[in-house]
């Protein structure tokens, strides 16, 4: 509201007055998340304090796209500074925005697939969530970041996933991340980077239709005023659509509003805000051993659902100081329900009850993160130093209701609705979860070949779970300090070596916390990885490969001994070869490679007899190609742009004793695009273009298959 206050004041001013009055305004900001960043310590006094809701929001354009072609050169991601990718001495890949509209890309997993060193769909047409793991551990409930913010899930059911339509680029960085972004399993993580207000005006409008699909959007934005301190985007979507299943869901309203201010150079506010109603359904496998049509629905019709609300509002600030010295400032504050039903178990007898459940979730989270950054040099030396420090709030609750569902003859359902199902309360709790980092990084360049990376960082985080029913409440916290140390060597300007070691901290706060039951004692895992690689980038055309070899271990891992039963059995490790490649090698010619080799081990076994065997759910081998090839229209006919891709994943185990084994697959897919007129373009898209029938994993007594075959055309206007 003040914003909008300010705008029709300013419409009188003149120039030189306007600029003054943002300056003022952008100052405002800055003060108060100056203000925000002493939260911490009053939490550190009092656990029970709440932060207040912030409504001022920003940050400038930096190394986060969106990028003129499928190859980019910087992140902030690796860093969280402004670095080329050939200087990171960590492994980093980046799905730009111009890649994510070729593959017409539908969710995060899709976004990261043709990516070295990510395993994604791993639980097939289960589409409540994007699982994603990353060097061979699992990153879905820790592992996603959003503008460099979690995103994760502190409970057990709520949460929801992001829509690639409103994201201008996907970082990973891989391996141990703990030091510059706390808590996390030792694989990596994936960070998204949202739709930022543009430069110029531009903007779009489309429609998509096919398979599971009726789609329209539009993405437009640029400044507001002649000067360009203010600009804006919006983008949205609404989608009624379908997983290709027999009563499966996928309806989307997407609205997301975007607000720039720059009020002179070195300044910048940015405001980000979203609305997102997404409609789905639940998980859904077959027992084992059922040969069952693919279409096949085990559920309810009723009953099924899983539906979430999301409201996030933040800001991206950056004011530069003085010469060198530059301060950031970002935040998000969201607002999340869930709304979750599922009947599922059903099984071989046609007799025997199934299971059934439902979720009435509700989530708030507050995060920040504050960064002092001061670039120096002298002699032959140049400083890159940053500390920072950030915080986490999330607060979720969830009342869960556990019970049965009347029995089905899976060859031939017949649904008995929602009188056969008997519910009972089964846990009504409230999460809790704060964390606060404190992190320090310097970057020491020498000689223009040498690049040291240095880095620790102090996390504390706080974990409470009160069973409202009960009035009993789990109380947990844990710190930990976790460093990064790399070295990158220039070879020349195209060819960089690097090493490094860094370490990961994941705290399992309470068991039911967590959603299940444990075995034995509670301890933190700890990670920690040791990587050398290679990267290259060529002068000749656009592109960047990379090479790495890295061997990480975890220690204190959970497993499921039961669906609702872990056990912590003791240490796991991974040793891997990742190879990538990306390439616009002309304006006609584009090409993704991956390939990554997991030698994945139980190391130490609590339960024993495992030791030596492969995790689960961890294939050996992955790999991926995509290439797309433009032939220029002549004379009246437009472009014509024939793209496709293969991916293939390993075989994997159902179980750590390496009893079920799932065998490995592969999967095609394809893009024709055609430029009607210079602003229309007409494009349709393939996945799983063979309609390849595959099992992507076994369960406790669950198959999961692959998504179906999915076809959609699209028609979109730019100007």
């Amino acid at each position: 509201m003040v914003i909008n206050r300010q705008a029709g004041f300013r419409a009188s001013l003149n120039c030189a007055d306007r600029r003054r009055v943002t300056r003022h305004l952008v100052a405002s900001s800055a003060l108060a998340a100056v203000s925000l960043a002493l939260a911490p310590a009053a939490w550190a006094q009092d656990s029970a304090t709440e932060l207040p809701k912030i409504v001022v929001v920003g940050k400038s354009d930096r190394a986060i796209g969106p990028d003129a072609t499928i190859v980019a050169k910087e992140t902030t991601t690796g860093t969280k500074t402004d670095t080329p990718i050939i200087d990171i001495p960590a492994a980093v890949s980046v799905v730009t925005e111009k890649e994510l509209e070729e593959r017409h890309v539908d969710n995060l997993q899709q976004a990261v697939a043709y990516t070295a060193g990510v395993l994604t769909d791993e639980f097939g047409n289960d589409d409540r969530y994007d699982y994603i793991r990353i060097r061979g551990f699992d990153q879905t409930a820790l592992g996603t970041y959003r503008d460099g913010l979690t995103a994760r899930i502190p409970a057990w059911y709520t949460a929801s996933r992001l829509e690639p339509y409103g994201l201008q680029r996907v970082e990973v960085l891989k391996g141990s991340t703990s030091m510059l972004f706390g808590l996390n399993a030792p694989g990596g993580l994936i960070n998204a980077i949202t739709k930022r207000p543009p430069e110029e005006r531009r903007g779009e409008v489309y429609t998509s239709f096919g398979d599971g699909t009726k789609e329209v959007g539009t993405d437009f934005g640029g400044p507001l005023d002649a000067d360009g301190v203010w600009s804006y985007r919006l983008t949205g979507l609404a989608k009624d659509g379908d997983l290709g299943w027999d009563y499966s869901k996928d309806d989307r309203l997407y609205i997301a509003p975007a607000l720039t201010i720059k009020p002179e150079e070195g300044t910048s506010l940015t405001i980000l805000t979203d609305y997102y109603k997404r409609n789905g359904t639940g998980a859904r496998g077959f027992p084992t051993g059922a040969d069952l049509n693919i279409d096949t629905f085990l559920g309810e019709p009723d009953f099924n659902r899983f539906n979430t609300r999301e409201s996030d509002i933040g800001y991206q600030f950056e004011h530069e100081i003085s010469d060198g010295l530059t301060f950031r400032s970002n935040a998000r504050y969201t607002h999340l329900s869930l709304d979750y039903a599922e009947v599922y178990g059903a099984s071989l007898d046609p007799t025997a009850d199934r299971q059934a459940f439902s979720v009435d979730g509700l989530s708030n989270r507050y995060v920040i993160d504050n960064q002092l950054q001061y670039d120096t040099g002298w002699k032959a030396f140049d400083s890159k130093a940053l500390v920072g420090i950030d915080y986490a709030n999330d607060n979720t609750r969830e009342n869960i209701q556990y019970g049965t569902a009347g029995p089905i003859d899976i060859y031939n359902p017949v649904y008995c609705g929602l009188s056969c199902i008997d519910l009972n309360p089964y846990v009504n709790w409230r999460v809790k979860q704060q964390a606060v980092g404190l992190y320090a990084q310097e970057q020491l360049t020498f000689d223009d070949r040498w690049i040291a990376t240095l880095g620790g960082r102090w996390d504390h985080v706080h974990t409470t779970a009160d069973y409202v029913d009960l009035g009993t409440r789990d109380d947990n916290t844990e710190s930990a300090f976790t460093k990064r140390v790399g070295l990158t060597y220039k070879i020349n300007s195209n060819l960089a070596a690097y090493a490094n070691y860094s370490e990961s901290f994941q705290p399992l706060v309470t068991p039911t916390a967590n959603g299940y039951s444990l075995n034995g004692s509670l301890k933190p895992q700890k990670g920690r990885q040791y990587e050398i690689g290679l990267k290259y980038q060529p002068d000749s055309f656009d592109g960047l490969f990379s090479a790495a070899l890295f061997d990480l271990t975890q220690t204190n891992v959970p497993t499921y001994v039961t669906p609702l039963i872990q056990e912590q059995i003791g240490k796991v490790g991974v040793r891997g070869i990742e190879l990538e490649g990306k390439a616009a090698l002309n304006d006609r010619v584009n090409l993704t490679l991956a390939y990554s080799y997991w030698d994945a081990e139980i190391r130490e076994d609590g339960t024993g007899g495992n030791v030596g065997n492969r995790p689960q759910r961890v294939p050996r081998h992955l790999a991926s190609a995509w290439l797309d090839y433009t032939i220029p229209g002549e004379g009246q006919r437009g472009d014509l742009t024939l793209g496709g891709g293969v991916r293939y994943i390993g075989q994997t185990y159902g179980d750590d004793a390496n009893t079920v084994s799932v065998g490995g697959y592969i999967v095609f897919d394809a893009a024709v695009s055609y430029d009607v007129t210079k602003n229309v373009k007409l494009a349709v898209n393939a996945t799983n273009l063979f309609d390849r029938k595959y099992v992507a994993s076994s369960y406790y007594g669950t198959e999961y298959y692959g998504d179906r075959r999915k076809v959609v055309g699209t028609l979109k206007y730019t100007w």
